[in-house]
């Protein structure tokens, strides 16, 4: 089998049902990044009642469900996935009050609410992990992970375990009035919570059937796949001698309960037909993957996985870089793409989000020439694949990543700051290590997508009536929502027009098949989708150049029509040539055996 069809039949023997439509299948889903969005009251940080101000402006875009980042009461060491509250607002975002407002709203638009579900890690400022430290005998101390330490040749207390933190040293945090140490896969802020702790599930159904009664139409579950530990917690084994700390995701991504805990949560989910999605680091098995979202396990409604955004990190991690081939995102595509179709699971769609840099600096190509047809082209090559569909805010204008002049003065996120407070201490005089890691930072870090929205060509780019709490990027008075609104061959209205193509054609766009066309080309991704009441074949050029293209066999006839395409006077008639020239980042979409005209 070729390795682009690799989709192959999922490991359980029972007949696989026809994909059932759904709600959430057909959606698209905006994320708001609340302290970046849209600053109402003049502090500098985006706030609930000014996502309210932009409802219209999302609805118009065509997306119809709208995923908040979180927005509970936190000491924000990590953006609001330190929560110390869930159950009430982080005061400079709002009020309870404020999110019924919201809720009431978006109802009203005939749009749903997805808000952000941080139940791996609480805040160590949460109540219950000040109870759980204050005693050992404390009720709450079991709702966390203790364990005593190791001992040194020099009679100082050591971490149980090797593991490494996502943010750098150890996982483990020693709390000195009790002699153990606490588990924290993020920041020693984010102890875990122990899953194992029946009282601690408890506690997160209430939460998500509190928000659910609300209002609220579902949930995205941050690094949920965490949730389950090996509880002999053993150490990792030893890929990186340099450190002490090493990678031990083996023993903490899926662990040996998660699904058990996940059929917990689906059963209430189930009974609001809610929408839920599932972030879920460090899984490349789609068996694994299918578990969680597979039509008949009643947990997840779908999962992010990592493989297409993890493409360009190099053999030391994230902020490292390595040049990848575009028949490397063919294999990852076409292999999610056709495993979730016949084994009745079901994908999400996304390329931009909090965490990820903007795709025209890392996928296409933020040069002034080629920002706007590369962001098209991007546009284009994920709106047509089968899954729902994510669009991050500012991806619908084709935002860049930061200025390139930034310093490191100019970053705000946990992560970015951690791996340079590490490189600099252990080597303070690297200065071309420095510059190596600026440059990474530049490319990767997470404060690429955190500036803030750029509503218009005014002071602080219509944001906030003061200076934000990050920098506006240098770009706004020339990129803007605004102008994009009134430019009807803007970024903006061409992600529209995608929306409402993937909305007239559902049964192709959305829940048709997927094929692979031109696998050996390697500028052009090409794929087909199809479905009984039709076929569209989507054609994408990665490259700042023109390239050619030897048309298979039968892609398109006669009685087929380009139904969207980023350049101008792209007619079907010029594909029913052999060989066809594809300008710089175009991307164009054949559509045959379905009316065009109900466009």
């Amino acid at each position: 089998m070729s390795p682009f069809n690799s989709g192959t039949r999922s490991e359980s023997t029972s007949p696989v049902q026809k994909n059932v439509k759904k709600w959430w299948k057909e959606s698209t889903v905006y994320q708001v990044y609340p302290a970046s969005f849209k600053d109402s009251d003049g502090d500098g940080i985006g706030d609930i009642q000014g996502i309210l101000s932009k409802l219209d402006y999302i609805k118009s875009l065509g997306a119809n469900i709208l995923w908040l980042n979180p927005i509970f009461c936190s000491p924000q060491v990590d953006m609001g996935y330190d929560i110390s509250d869930y159950y009430n607002i982080y005061r400079p975002y709002g009020t309870v009050e404020d999110l019924d407002q919201l809720i009431a709203a978006i109802h009203e638009r005939g749009m749903k609410l997805v808000l952000d579900l941080v139940v791996n890690h609480t805040s160590d400022q949460h109540r219950w992990f000040q109870e759980a430290r204050s005693s050992k005998a404390n009720p709450y101390r079991d709702w966390y992970i203790w364990r005593k330490p190791i001992y040194g040749e020099d009679g100082k207390p050591q971490p149980p375990n090797n593991w490494k933190s996502y943010f750098g040293g150890s996982v483990w945090e020693y709390d000195e009035p009790s002699g153990e140490y606490y588990l924290h896969l993020f920041a020693k802020e984010q102890p875990d919570l122990n899953w194992e702790n029946p009282y601690v599930r408890a506690a997160v159904h209430d939460i998500i059937r509190y928000w659910l009664n609300k209002g609220a139409d579902g949930f995205r579950m941050d690094a949920i796949n965490l949730i389950s530990k090996d509880q002999n917690f053993p150490n990792a084994e030893i890929t990186n001698p340099d450190s002490p700390w090493q990678d031990g995701t083996k023993h903490f991504a899926c662990g040996p309960r998660l699904h058990e805990y996940l059929q917990g949560i689906g059963k209430i989910l189930k009974q609001y037909d809610a929408f839920s999605v599932g972030e879920m680091p460090e899984v490349y098995d789609l068996n694994e993957m299918l578990r969680s979202v597979g039509s008949d396990r009643n947990e997840l409604s779908m999962v992010f996985h990592f493989e297409t955004v993890s493409l360009d990190h190099g053999p030391g991690g994230k902020f490292t870089s390595r040049k990848w081939e575009l028949h490397e995102l063919k294999t990852i595509v076409s292999r999610w793409q056709t495993f979730m179709h016949e084994n009745n699971g079901w994908n999400t769609l996304y390329l931009e989000n909090h965490d990820q840099p903007r795709i025209v600096s890392r996928f296409g190509s933020d040069e002034p020439e080629y920002r706007v047809p590369s962001a098209k082209m991007l546009a284009t090559f994920l709106g047509f694949q089968s899954g729902t569909l994510f669009i991050y805010q500012g991806q619908e204008l084709g935002m860049p990543n930061v200025p390139k002049h930034w310093g490191i003065n100019q970053y705000r996120d946990i992560e970015t700051l951690n791996h340079w407070n590490e490189i600099t201490s252990n080597a303070p005089q690297n200065t071309p290590l420095h510059e190596a890691c600026l440059a990474e930072y530049r490319l990767k870090s997470r404060d690429n997508a955190r500036t803030p929205m750029q509503w218009d060509d005014s002071a602080n780019a219509g944001f906030s009536s003061v200076r934000p709490w990050l920098p506006v990027h240098d770009d706004y008075q020339s990129l803007n929502a605004l102008d994009q609104v009134n430019d009807k061959e803007s970024v903006y209205h061409y992600w529209a027009s995608v929306l409402r193509l993937r909305k007239a054609y559902p049964d192709v766009l959305v829940y048709g098949s997927f094929e692979l066309l031109s696998p050996e080309h390697p500028d052009l991704f090409v794929y087909a989708r199809m479905a009984s009441s039709g076929r569209a074949v989507i054609v994408t050029n990665f490259r700042p150049h023109e390239v050619t293209w030897s048309v298979p066999e039968k892609a398109f006839n006669s009685s087929g029509d380009v139904a969207l395409s980023s350049y101008p006077g792209r007619t079907s008639h010029s594909l029913l040539q052999p060989t066809v020239t594809i300008k710089p980042f175009e991307a164009f979409v054949w559509l045959s055996g379905t009316e065009t005209s109900r466009l």
